[in-house]
């Protein structure tokens, strides 16, 4: 596993970062290091686009994609975790859902049929929320609901998916995709610690890279219980007793600069130490690529 350039080898399964914040949008010179757009992560494995989340961070994959492209057809699958600001802010900016040629499969729960196309609609309404009414879009836009009481695998081309609900007001979905080269996790919005962990170490096991919800230190977890996101020191631990070869401490609160993230890194990285010497763990930085 290894950073990359922007050309992976394409037998090879990558993972860029194109939003890595918690909460809202933090653009500026003091988060310039770690980034400040809001989650969004793609994956590419076995000739398909995945992308997870349409924070603001979509906007930018959305100009590289049309790069990239060109005139000629688009098809990506976009998984939903929820339904939050942060995690859907960003849709009514990406360049490819205002083309003909996109084809944009959305995988999603936290709601019912109906519901899932309510989520993108509702925020593009033409009038109060945005002047451009999510109807007009000329992509060609599917949606698939996930009900979280009901089969939660599912296959993207080839590749395997699990979804896991999280422990997250509101409810939220982690995802995980089997690629040949193991698996990824994106276990974001998630509070550890719950009465379900053991459902969460059973997703998560022997996972080769998971993206974590670490938004708290070790000393503001004691005050935000039941906001439903993770701290460093227990997300670390989590992953240590799962045999997850490789953790990024991802959705970075608002307040914590580059400076914060490097302290809070360099805590998970003790923690490691003190769980399991072969854990690797890091911070999610946007515009890193990881090739498995």
């Amino acid at each position: 596993m290894s950073t990359t350039s922007p050309h992976p080898d394409p037998d090879r399964a990558s993972l860029r970062f194109w939003g890595v914040r918690g909460s809202i949008p933090t653009p500026g010179p003091a988060t310039a290091r770690y980034g400040g757009n809001t989650t969004c992560i793609e994956v590419r494995v076995g000739g398909e686009r995945i992308v997870i989340d349409a924070g603001s961070g979509i906007r930018g994959l959305g100009v590289a994609l049309m790069k990239e492209c060109g005139p000629e057809p688009l098809h990506l699958t976009l998984l939903h975790s929820h339904a939050h600001w942060d995690h859907i802010q960003g849709f009514p900016f990406f360049a490819p859902a205002y083309s003909k040629q996109t084809h944009i499969r959305v995988i999603g729960g936290n709601a019912t049929t109906a519901g899932l196309p309510r989520v993108f609609a509702d925020q593009m309404d033409g009038q109060r929320s945005f002047p451009f009414p999510f109807a007009a879009l000329p992509s060609q836009i599917t949606f698939e609901h996930i009900d979280a009481e009901g089969e939660l695998r599912f296959s993207i081309g080839s590749v395997p998916v699990l979804a896991c609900p999280t422990n997250h007001p509101g409810g939220s979905l982690g995802y995980r995709l089997e690629t040949p080269h193991g698996g990824i996790v994106f276990l974001s919005d998630h509070e550890t610690g719950g009465a379900d962990e053991e459902r969460i170490r059973e997703f998560i096991a022997g996972a080769a890279l998971m993206i974590a919800d670490a938004q708290y230190d070790s000393t503001e977890i004691l005050t935000r219980r039941g906001w439903g996101h993770g701290s460093v020191e227990e997300v670390v631990g989590l992953a240590a007793s799962s045999g997850v070869e490789r953790v990024y401490l991802f959705h970075h609160d608002p307040a914590h600069d580059d400076a914060c993230l490097d302290r809070m890194l360099a805590e998970g990285q003790a923690h490691a130490r003190q769980h399991r010497s072969d854990l690797v763990v890091d911070a999610a930085r946007e515009g890193e690529e990881i090739l498995l």
